[in-house]
């Protein structure tokens, strides 16, 4: 069987879908076959994304974009650190 990978958005809609459900008397099971997913699926999504709405969906990604590339900055001085003291020892 294929597997399917839903977008953030798709998994939000889910999990609100899910709470109305829920909500009208549903069991976790019954929900989850109604969404198409495992009982795992489901709570992992919810660990995950539970109470997000999209815009902090967006805040987060972009966050997470920006921490990815000031990581790789600080990797990247870290490196010319450890050039410019090795050549500084060798000429010493």
């Amino acid at each position: 069987m294929k597997r399917k990978r839903h977008t953030a958005e798709q998994i939000i809609a889910k999990l609100r879908q899910a709470e109305v459900e829920r909500a009208n008397g549903g069991s976790v099971g019954e929900v989850c076959k109604k969404l198409g997913v495992s009982e795992q699926t489901y709570q992992r999504w919810r660990q995950l994304y539970g109470g997000m709405k999209g815009n902090q969906l967006r805040r987060l990604k972009a966050l997470e974009r920006e921490n990815s590339r000031l990581k790789k900055i600080v990797a990247e001085q870290a490196m010319d650190l450890d050039v410019l003291k090795d050549v500084a020892s060798k000429n010493w």
